[in-house]
């Protein structure tokens, strides 16, 4: 006997997914702590790294002759380093944040499965799961890049005191801010991309049945 196809589904707007995303971050804020603070710290140690190669480059380009001699000495050295802890520290951000959702997905089958039973669409689920990425990376994103910036700078503060003040080149730190800032929301939408595929294709009454 043929399966009956469910003639009409929901297509509901997209501010209304955006509601939806909103009020589950505030209901699962323990989890989208953990989730923006992977964000926040994979992009904190990034930004602090090119915040320190910006800082060098001006103290190279303004700085005393003494310092100049004293930075080019191991300048290449110490920038494979940080380039390979830097992309270390972003591949463990993603894996975080796909865990996470992950587990975001287990806790909301039943949800997930009541909505897909009232007729909402799976692209419908698969939006709630970006939204909430996209918000998760931009505060997290944000915060991290403000956090890297600072520490970097109160570093070069301690060792070259005022002069750092001086050549503060603040034109490319914004331009970083805004790289690491995008940076991490997309990082954050690529870790949620397979979350949402996996909860849009739950089957409904499985979801609802499932054990949390």
């Amino acid at each position: 006997m043929e399966q009956k196809k469910i003639e009409k589904q929901l297509s509901l707007p997209l501010s209304n997914a955006i509601q939806m995303s909103v009020r589950n971050l505030k209901i699962r804020f323990g989890r989208s702590i953990i989730i923006t603070m992977s964000i926040l710290l994979g992009i904190a140690f990034l930004m602090s790294v090119l915040a320190g190669n910006v800082l060098t480059n001006s103290l190279i380009k303004n700085g005393p002759e003494e310092v100049k001699v004293l930075l080019l000495s191991n300048i290449e050295e110490v920038r494979t380093k940080q380039g390979w802890l830097a992309s270390l520290s972003l591949l463990v951000c993603t894996v975080g944040i796909i865990n996470a959702m992950l587990m975001s997905v287990t806790e909301r089958s039943r949800e997930i499965g009541t909505m897909k039973c009232l007729g909402a669409l799976d692209k419908f689920v698969v939006e709630l799961f970006l939204l909430e990425s996209v918000a998760h990376g931009i505060f997290g994103s944000i915060a991290g890049s403000l956090i890297g910036m600072l520490t970097m700078t109160v570093v070069y503060l301690f060792q070259y005191g005022g002069l750092i003040m001086r050549i503060f080149p603040v034109g490319e730190m914004i331009g970083y801010m805004l790289l690491t800032v995008l940076l991490g929301t997309f990082l954050a939408v690529v870790g949620a991309i397979y979350p949402a595929y996996v909860s849009a294709r739950m089957e409904p009454a499985e979801a609802i049945r499932r054990e949390v």
